[in-house]
């Protein structure tokens, strides 16, 4: 798209994060270009994407209420159940596209392949068709669920495995029907995938080996979806998290009580994994909790705890590398999962590069980045202007410290922030910018 002389901006991928940052580039009228790897839009939520960047599973739901997931000028339908099928998300995202008119300005089957910064701050980026273009801003918005994450263990293992990334439905390509099988790690994908498993039809045995114990949450609480029960936005986050671990406790008890590792930290402190069936299906037996493995043993695997079982199948629910295939700039690659950025956006000295929906809020990702876009795109126009870097770097640690400090430390946790807390504080930064970009040092 070309404007005559507005800065032009280069979106990366067309998931949630990228159409909802070209819909508001559009909406400002600035010039655009959105490149899609894949034939449609959707990302993550598009089921059996050829691009392989999907993690659906066939009977996937989305652990978010339809009330928390919703774009701001666009309505999830009334008809849907409260935590709808992939298939409806798609759907979704899909009327969103074609509602703003927006499918026609994304280029599907092109991916980017390379990012060059130019002598004067511009970049150059490189496509899978082997042309080259140059823009004022990349925005980037790959997605951070499709790079799989497998720990490496001593030894080898002669059964099937998988990682949850690639698992799709019980029976195809791998039947797990009269199977032994271990499930590895203690999230959403793994609780959702155990619990799949372990129906009586399916898995003659299922393990879910957990290094740490966690705090599973249902997906209701008294009688309606969990996450419609917000806090006041004027209660500090402190206060709300003491009154919410009071609440989960005297809901659904002690983990052990389940035959569960005790959790080594109070709910909340890390990001809980959501399930309506996890608990009972423990507590039914069909699926038997276990401590950390050890080594993987031919035909089976050791636990830490000294014990040895045979499995003929294990399922990887262990998470997700961040990578950016097409930023071969050093500075520019996170650190095992740790990649500190300004409201989680912007490396300082990269002004003119964005990334979106690189977080793992609580509760959702759908909208995250449509709010990002808001300081982006006032950015670009120049309405909003950054602090200087040191400012920046300051501000970097103390919201690291203010969304992270809580929580023990993972690769799962390193990007995690709480929704109303990170938007309510990107509306002040943007009101903040705006002050900036009108001060004659900023000029």
């Amino acid at each position: 798209m070309g404007n005559g002389d507005r800065p032009t901006t280069c979106i990366i991928g067309a998931g949630c994060s990228g159409f909802t940052m070209a819909k508001r580039l559009s909406d400002h009228g600035l010039p655009y270009d959105c490149f899609e790897m894949s034939d449609d839009i959707g990302g993550n939520w598009y089921y059996g994407n050829p691009n392989g960047m999907s993690s659906c599973y066939q009977s996937l739901h989305i652990d978010t209420s339809k009330w928390r997931l919703a774009f701001e000028d666009h309505p999830v339908p009334r008809e849907w159940p409260d935590f709808p099928h992939h298939s409806q998300i798609l759907d979704y995202f899909r009327s969103y596209v074609d509602e703003f008119g927006l499918r026609d300005t994304i280029t599907f089957e092109t991916a980017v392949t390379n990012c060059e910064r130019l002598d004067d701050g511009r970049w150059s980026v490189s496509l899978s068709t082997g042309e080259t273009r140059e823009y004022d801003n990349l925005v980037v918005a790959n997605g951070h669920h499709w790079d799989a994450r497998i720990p490496d263990y001593p030894g080898t293992f002669d059964g099937y495995q998988v990682h949850s990334h690639h698992y799709r439905d019980p029976f195809e390509p791998y039947d797990f029907r009269g199977k032994h099988v271990l499930v590895v790690g203690a999230g959403n994908s793994a609780m959702d995938i155990s619990s799949e498993l372990s129906q009586r039809p399916i898995a003659e045995r299922l393990v879910v080996s957990m290094r740490h114990g966690v705090w599973v949450l249902p997906k209701y609480f008294d009688g309606k979806p969990a996450d419609k029960n917000v806090l006041p936005s004027w209660m500090p986050a402190k206060v709300g998290r003491k009154l919410a671990r009071s609440k989960i406790k005297k809901t659904i008890g002690k983990m052990e009580n389940y035959g569960l590792p005790k959790p080594d930290h109070e709910p909340l402190d890390a990001h809980p994994s959501v399930s309506g069936e996890f608990l009972t299906r423990v507590g039914c037996g069909d699926i038997v909790p276990k401590g950390a493995m050890e080594r993987l043993d031919g035909d089976g695997v050791v636990f830490a705890d000294g014990s040895r079982e045979h499995f003929d199948a294990i399922v990887w629910a262990t998470g997700y590398n961040v990578t950016f295939p097409f930023l071969q700039q050093a500075e520019l690659r996170p650190d095992d999962n740790r990649f500190p950025l300004y409201k989680r956006m912007v490396k300082p000295g990269w002004e003119n590069l964005f990334f979106l929906g690189l977080a793992q809020p609580l509760p959702t990702l759908v909208n995250f980045a449509e709010q990002q876009s808001k300081l982006v795109v006032e950015a670009i126009e120049g309405t909003y202007a950054f602090p200087p870097e040191s400012e920046m770097t300051e501000v970097i640690d103390a919201d690291e410290r203010e969304h992270l400090g809580h929580f023990y430390d993972s690769p799962r946790h390193r990007m995690q922030v709480d929704f109303a807390t990170y938007v309510k504080d990107l509306m002040k930064e943007i009101d903040a910018g705006r002050t900036r970009a009108t001060q004659p040092t900023n000029a």
